[in-house]
């Protein structure tokens, strides 16, 4: 089954199920500020994502914007940044959809559509 980490006062979490609810797709829902991925977590995701990392920090949120990361980032090793990602579930791009063999940042209905046919 597939794990849907999602923030309950997101509207795009909130889209992004209802999506998978009038799909029919069965689904575990996480709660990313109570249960977010550990580093270790993360990393895989990263590896089976095929993405970039910049794909995985959620840029919009306040935590980003209170900690100056747009600015720090680019000094940061892939290491560091997996690490400190780890650390608060609000710095992670949400929804965060994760399969057997992919991982999706975000909700695009087209690639979630890909993915899930």
């Amino acid at each position: 089954m597939i794990k849907v980490y999602c923030y309950s006062r997101c509207t795009t979490c909130k889209k992004a199920l209802k999506w998978l609810d009038e799909k029919g797709i069965e689904h575990e829902v996480i709660d990313i500020k109570a249960d977010h991925p550990d580093e270790k977590t993360l990393r895989e995701y990263y590896t089976i994502s095929g993405l970039p990392l910049k794909r995985f920090w959620n840029t919009s949120g306040i935590p980003y914007r209170e900690m100056g990361l747009s600015k720090k980032l680019p000094d940061m090793s892939e290491d560091e940044q997996l690490a400190l990602l780890a650390t608060n579930g609000m710095l992670v791009k949400r929804p965060l959809l994760v399969g057997d063999d992919f991982v999706l940042t975000g909700f695009k209905e087209v690639e979630w559509a890909e993915k899930l046919k």
